[in-house]
């Protein structure tokens, strides 16, 4: 799909004041947009710094062209996980298949970027923040649409208007509850819960992820380079969400500890490792689907608008392409009128992408017999995991030329 701008006719437009809530990957890199084409920028983040760390991530398709626009892409070149092998296991532990990962996630070798969630972050920081104003520690507490601006006050005192706010505060984003309503209404629960965490890299693993599976159980060790600690990862299949857990890090221990007691190969060890850990992530695969992302002067980008889920791999992928067309969009038009041709240019996309979870889960969490037995065939009988043909989802969008 190609953007076509159908809004004729343009007409410069003074740069505006826009708030974007999150500091994390949309809320920078639409900044960076914002104030190339003019704009004011403030970026407000309830973490006290910039958010490092975090497990690895990709960018494929389309988010490359954005990094490259924004010419970081070396950077993030420097900074590419070259991750080498990807093992799957049986329940004993035995070796089910060893592939390259681009044959599983249908990534181009040499070309698609994996990389730390915290170098993509520095980077997209170190991009704007002599340019842009950041206040950490601090989040919105109350929007006011007017006829001529967003009357904002933060939870640190103070207020302030902005001609336009947007909301870039992941997931569980408070901006799309202020504005259009408790999330509930806008996430899809796909089935699985999961725990990720760091710990000691006992293992000797280098450069690759070794998955183990039982029906409807998951867990991996990943190991991002020769580093002493690897990213573990536990994922289990629940009907419903564990609601009462969300907010409680010894019920969430609790719960996984339960779900994976009898469990073999590395798991008990990675159960002892979570009870220590300090860096414990816990929730639900879920997605956000909303039928509208903005509404008069306030608009959502990335995981608030449009959270694909983890099992896409394109979650991160989906923030910068957003943020391109975000700010593209509001370049020269007017509040509503740029926020409509943002949705109307990008939703496809979105979309595309978002369906690509069926496949995710399938390959990753089966979660009966015949399911992973089936699976399990697929991967020793070859070399790649069939994707369909024609345009990659994550290439799907062309992006429109950066506005001088």
């Amino acid at each position: 799909m190609t953007f076509t701008d159908q809004s004729t006719p343009r007409r410069s437009t003074p740069g505006r004041t826009v708030l974007i809530s999150g500091a994390s990957i949309a809320g920078p890199a639409l900044a960076f947009w914002l104030n190339r084409y003019g704009h004011t920028v403030t970026v407000v983040e309830k973490a006290p710094t910039p958010r490092g760390g975090g497990y690895p991530i990709d960018i494929r398709g389309t988010a490359l062209e954005v990094v490259r626009r924004m010419g970081i892409l070396p950077r993030l070149r420097d900074a590419h996980i070259d991750l080498r092998r990807l093992t799957f296991l049986d329940a004993d532990g035995g070796e089910v298949a060893s592939l390259h990962p681009h044959a599983v996630s249908g990534g181009v070798a040499g070309r698609d970027l994996e990389v730390r969630r915290g170098d993509l972050t520095d980077a997209l920081y170190a991009a704007v923040r002599d340019d842009v104003e950041f206040l950490f520690d601090d989040s919105i507490d109350t929007l006011d649409q007017t006829e001529h601006g967003v009357d904002v006050t933060f939870r640190g005192g103070g207020s302030r208007t902005f001609d336009v706010v947007v909301g870039a505060d992941g997931m569980h984003s408070r901006t799309r509850r202020l504005l259009f309503g408790p999330e509930e209404q806008f996430h899809r629960y796909l089935g699985y819960c999961f725990a990720v965490f760091t710990m000691r890299n006992t293992f000797g693993l280098s450069h690759e992820t070794v998955m183990w599976n039982t029906p409807g159980r998951a867990a991996a060790l990943y190991a991002v380079g020769d580093d002493d600690e690897v990213h573990a990862f536990l994922n289990f299949a629940r009907p419903e969400p564990p609601v009462d857990a969300f907010r409680d890090p010894e019920a969430q221990r609790d719960l996984v500890a339960e779900v994976f007691a009898d469990a073999g190969w590395e798991v008990p060890g990675m159960l002892t490792a979570l009870r220590e850990a300090r860096d414990l992530f816990f929730d639900g695969v879920g997605q956000i689907r909303m039928p509208h992302w903005s509404s008069g002067r306030v608009a959502l980008v990335g995981d608030a608008a449009y959270a694909p889920s983890f099992l896409t791999g394109q979650g991160t992928s989906l923030a910068l392409v957003g943020a391109y067309m975000l700010a593209h969009c509001l370049a020269d038009q007017g509040p509503v009128a740029g926020l409509a041709a943002y949705e109307r240019g990008t939703r496809e996309f979105v979309t595309a992408n978002q369906e690509l979870v069926g496949q995710g889960g399938a390959t990753l969490f089966p979660t009966t017999v015949r399911d992973l037995e089936r699976r399990n065939d697929r991967l020793r009988g070859l070399s790649a995991i069939p994707v369909p043909a024609g345009r990659p989802a994550h290439s799907a969008l062309t992006l429109p030329p950066a506005r001088p």
